[in-house]
């Protein structure tokens, strides 16, 4: 079972607090808030798709990915992520890789509409389940809404792919205690064009592998703070930065205190950074006065976050990256941090790892 983070996070404030229980809780009263970033992962490495090089060829890719998706078992590891949320309680909850996937038989024209997963909603059923509370404040379609076939026993099949970041909010506490408003979605100007003649090329319509960003403005017990999700590009460095600079520019140019959850797809001081995450924009995030919540209370700790195998059966935690953060600006400050979903013991019955990712919690205090 998940560790019960809450628990150490006020631990954690016992340590950092001089004094008793009630110093620890006076240290908390003027605005606690519990955040959480989970890359909840779409099942499956897209990589071989988006290379397909002709009909057939995507047929097979798409047929494999497929497969992965079923046997990576959302339904069952949504058990695991929604432990790790109902232990913790947090105000805000920041998603990457909430995916839809839907399928048409016999594969044919039209878009697919027959749901086979969808990954918010399975989620908000398992939380639903445990008597917790919470709702999608805003959510935006990002990566790419991508169709394409199958082969089935019975014939082609189409699948479809829809990528979607989202924030989740509590809606079990008070107005006094907490509540959510301004709930704002944009996508980013800066994306990366798929050229593939299977996929379309120009003059033909490409495919747009297009991101975004969900905002909303949380108060705590009168404290106001401007809450970011998002999931960078990881394909194009350039790309990616650009997109760090369009949230500077965008949802995070507020007088109020900032808190950005996401996958940044940035390797934090280039640790284990691959083709993908040897990028500067945590580093520039950092330059614009932003606090990374984990190297403020864990900087001992090098907090992996990414990768595990794509089929999520890897005996061993293959973790060897920091990549999703919880990050800072302004009137607010991180008390605790910690990983979800990292050790042996999250991994599901069947042997599953609950993502890909580890998610990453904090404990902050708006002054």
């Amino acid at each position: 079972m998940p560790r019960r983070w809450f628990t150490s996070a006020l631990c954690a404030l016992l340590l950092l607090t001089p004094g008793s229980v009630t110093a620890a809780r006076a240290a908390e009263a003027p605005a606690p808030l519990r955040v959480l970033t989970r890359n909840l992962y779409l099942g499956a490495d897209l990589a071989p798709v988006l290379a397909a090089t002709g009909p057939q060829a995507l047929v097979t890719a798409v047929t494999a990915a497929y497969a992965n998706v079923q046997a990576t078992d959302f339904p069952e590891r949504a058990d695991a992520l929604a432990d790790e949320i109902a232990e913790g309680d947090p105000h805000l909850v920041g998603l990457q890789e909430a995916v839809l996937w839907r399928s048409q038989t016999p594969a044919g024209p039209g878009s697919a509409t027959h749901v086979e997963y969808d990954f918010l909603q399975i989620l908000l059923d398992k939380l639903s389940a445990r008597g917790k509370h919470y709702a999608a404040v805003a959510t935006v379609t990002v990566g790419s809404d991508f169709e394409a076939p199958r082969s089935t026993p019975g014939g082609l099949q189409d699948i479809r792919l829809t990528d979607r970041d989202v924030l989740l909010a509590r809606t079990d506490l008070p107005a006094h205690v907490f509540s959510v408003a301004n709930a704002q979605t944009g996508q980013f100007q800066n994306f990366v064009p798929i050229c593939r003649p299977v996929l379309g090329c120009p003059p033909s319509p490409a495919l747009q592998v297009r991101r975004g960003w969900v905002a909303a403005d949380a108060t705590v017990r009168g404290h106001t703070a401007r809450v970011v999700t998002t999931h960078l590009e990881p394909a194009a460095p350039a790309v990616q930065e650009a997109q760090a600079g369009e949230l500077l520019a965008g949802p995070l140019n507020t007088t109020l205190p900032n808190v950005l959850l996401g996958d940044l797809n940035s390797a934090a001081d280039g640790v284990g950074a691959t083709p993908g995450t040897a990028t500067q924009s945590h580093a520039n995030l950092l330059a614009a006065g932003f606090t990374d919540a984990w190297s403020a209370t864990r900087a001992r700790s090098p907090g992996f976050t990414c990768c595990q195998a794509a089929d999520l059966r890897n005996s061993a935690s293959s973790l060897s990256q920091r990549i999703d953060y919880v990050l800072l600006r302004g009137a607010v400050t991180a008390r605790a941090s910690d990983r979800v979903g990292e050790a042996q013991a999250d991994r599901t019955p069947s042997g599953l790892w609950p993502s890909d990712h580890a998610g990453v919690w904090s404990l902050l205090q708006l002054r």
